[in-house]
C-alpha cells in the first residue's frame, strides 16, 4: 500500500510541512542546536519563549525521526488529495493546537521530572492522522509471517510506533494527545469538520506553499484517448435545422487514469473506484463519498 500517485500532487499544505520540516531539522543540526529543540512548561509560560513552541512544530531533534515523521506526512498526504488543501488545513489547526493544550494538561497532571521538555515535532499531526487512517483506510492486501496474520497498513503502525517510541516519555506523551486530538476532530467537536479557510486566506497560503509551481491546475481532466466532442455549430441562416446543443458529459466515458490511481491510492480496488468515477461524473471528491458510504 502506498500513499497514491508519486509526489506531492494535489498536496501543497502536505509539501510546504515537509520541506519546511526537513529544513528546519538539518538547520538546527548542522549548527549542533538539535538538542535545544523541544518545549517545556517553564519555556512557554513562565519564560515567554513562545519561539519554542512554534519550532517544536517544525523541527525533529534526529535524524531517524526526521525519516520516520517525514515519511508518515507523505503518506498521510493521501487525506488532504480527500478533504482537499483547505479542510486539511484546518486539520493540521486544530491538531496542533488541540495536543498542546492536551500536552498542557498532561504534564500538569502527570508532573514528571523526567518530562520537562517534550520532543520537537508535528507529533500532533502525525499521530491525529492514525485516527482517519485506522477508520477510512480499508485493508487492500493480506499476508501471512510465521502464521500470523497482517495487513498493508502494518507498516504505516510500524513506523508510527517507531516514532512513538523514538525519545520514549518525551514523545509518547505528544503521540497519545495528538490520537486524542484525532478523536476529537472526527468526532466534530465544535463542528469542527465544517470549517474551511476563507477563499482569499486560502488562495494565499496556497501561494505561499508553492501549489502553482510544477503542479498540474485543478480542471476537469479530459479523457484524451477517447473520441474528439462533436464542434458546436451555429444555427444557419435561413436553414431549416436545429443548431445541436453543446456536448455535455457522459456518464458512461473512461475515467481518467491519475483520477483512478487517487482513489486506489485511498485504499480502495480499482474496479469499485472506477466504477464510483463513473457514476459520480469523474468528479472525485463524489466518488470518494460513494466510496466511503457503501464500504
Amino acid at each position: 500500500m502506498n500513499g497514491g500517485p508519486s509526489g506531492f500532487n494535489n498536496a501543497p499544505a502536505t509539501r510546504a510541512l515537509v520541506v519546511a520540516c526537513a529544513l528546519f531539522t538539518i538547520a538546527f543540526g548542522i549548527q549542533g542546536r538539535a538538542n535545544k529543540l523541544g518545549w517545556s512548561y517553564q519555556d512557554i509560560f513562565k519564560k515567554l519563549q513562545l519561539w519554542k513552541l512554534v519550532l517544536s512544530v517544525f523541527s525533529f531533534s534526529s535524524t531517524p525521526e526526521l525519516v520516520f515523521g517525514a515519511y508518515l506526512l507523505y503518506y498521510f498526504r493521501v487525506f488532504e488529495r480527500q478533504i482537499g488543501s483547505n479542510k486539511y488545513s484546518i486539520f493540521i489547526l486544530f491538531s496542533v493546537v488541540v495536543s498542546f493544550l492536551l500536552e498542557v494538561v498532561g504534564l500538569k497532571i502527570l508532573k514528571d521530572p523526567s518530562l520537562n521538555v517534550l520532543a520537537s515535532g508535528p507529533y500532533g499531526l502525525i499521530f491525529s492522522s492514525f485516527v482517519p487512517f485506522y477508520l477510512d483506510i480499508p485493508v487492500t492486501t493480506r499476508f501471512r509471517v510465521f502464521n500470523l496474520h497482517f495487513s498493508d497498513k502494518v507498516f504505516i503502525y510500524l513506523a508510527g510506533l517507531q516514532l512513538l517510541f523514538s525519545s520514549w516519555k518525551r514523545s509518547i506523551l505528544p503521540g497519545v494527545c495528538g490520537i486524542l486530538a484525532g478523536c476529537l476532530y472526527r468526532m466534530n467537536v465544535f463542528r469542527i469538520r465544517g470549517v474551511k479557510f476563507p477563499d482569499f486566506l486560502a488562495s494565499f497560503f496556497s501561494q505561499l506553499s508553492w501549489s502553482s509551481i510544477r503542479s498540474t491546475p485543478s480542471t476537469t481532466p479530459r479523457n484524451v484517448s477517447g473520441p474528439a466532442p462533436p464542434s458546436f455549430v451555429g444555427p444557419q441562416i435561413g436553414g431549416n435545422h436545429p443548431a445541436p446543443p453543446p456536448p455535455s458529459s457522459s456518464s458512461g466515458a473512461e475515467p481518467p487514469e491519475e483520477s483512478i490511481a487517487t482513489l486506489v491510492s485511498m485504499g480502495f480496488d480499482r474496479n469499485s473506484a472506477r466504477q464510483a468515477l463513473i457514476r459520480a461524473r469523474n468528479d472525485v471528491n463524489a466518488a470518494t463519498n460513494f466510496l466511503l458510504e457503501s464500504h
